[in-house]
């Protein structure tokens, strides 16, 4: 089970950051890549992305070094609100294959937090 949870962290922590970063650090291309930014504000967009990195750092920095790991169980909840709030917002749009997303990333995100309790 142990080894099932890392597999699952570093994938979950590896596409948040990935998204993360395109959100906070590079606007355009997640202009042209996601049609949602379009329609938000570019401070809305930088904060998810910085929340999306940071969450993916604390999904794996703070159990690996065994650094206050209860952080990673936490982080892990709040990055499955924040897929939760994006289904539901992705869903108003009738954007239903990003919802679908947001779905299967938020279910291994309560993995995480439920294994890693």
């Amino acid at each position: 089970m142990n080894i099932a949870l890392w597999i699952v962290q570093g994938v979950l922590a590896l596409l948040f950051m990935l998204a993360g970063s395109m959100k906070a650090f590079q606007y355009e291309k997640a202009k042209a890549a996601m049609p949602w930014v379009k329609d938000s504000s570019k401070g809305l967009v930088t904060f998810i992305g910085v929340s999306e990195l940071l969450g993916g750092l604390a999904l794996v920095i703070p159990f690996a070094m065994g650094i206050l790991p209860s952080l990673t169980p936490i982080a892990a909840i709040a990055l499955a609100v924040v897929m939760l709030l994006a289904a539901f917002f992705h869903l108003k749009r009738k954007e239903y294959q990003g919802a679908g997303v947001n779905v299967i990333l938020l279910a291994f995100a309560v993995f995480v937090a439920i294994g890693r309790l």
